[in-house]
């Protein structure tokens, strides 16, 4: 069921995801997660935010909390307590490519 639900959810971050570039290859990427807690439904955004720019960089923030050729700014939440998993948050943050 995880694996369903964290699929579903990479799935709707991409589908959320708004992309503008700039000159210096930054994007504006917003994600939706769902979870137990609040902390693990901003992790689930965290997760989907890396998951729309780069497959490696998401691989290497789960490995190390680094994202070599990314930076991966602050994040912003907007979360709600409530629905199928407890909480709901969307996020946003700029990534640039390095």
């Amino acid at each position: 069921m995880r694996n369903v639900t964290v699929a579903a959810i990479a799935v709707a971050g991409l589908a959320f995801s708004a992309v503008s570039a700039d000159a210096k290859s930054c994007f504006r990427k917003g994600a939706i997660g769902e979870a137990g807690s609040k902390a693990g439904a901003q992790f689930q955004v965290d997760e989907a935010l890396l998951q729309a720019v780069d497959w490696g960089a998401w691989a290497a923030w789960m490995a190390s909390g680094s994202t070599p050729g990314y930076t991966f700014g602050p994040r912003s939440y907007s979360c709600k307590q409530g629905g199928g998993l407890g909480w709901t948050c969307r996020g946003q943050a700029t990534i640039c490519k390095l």
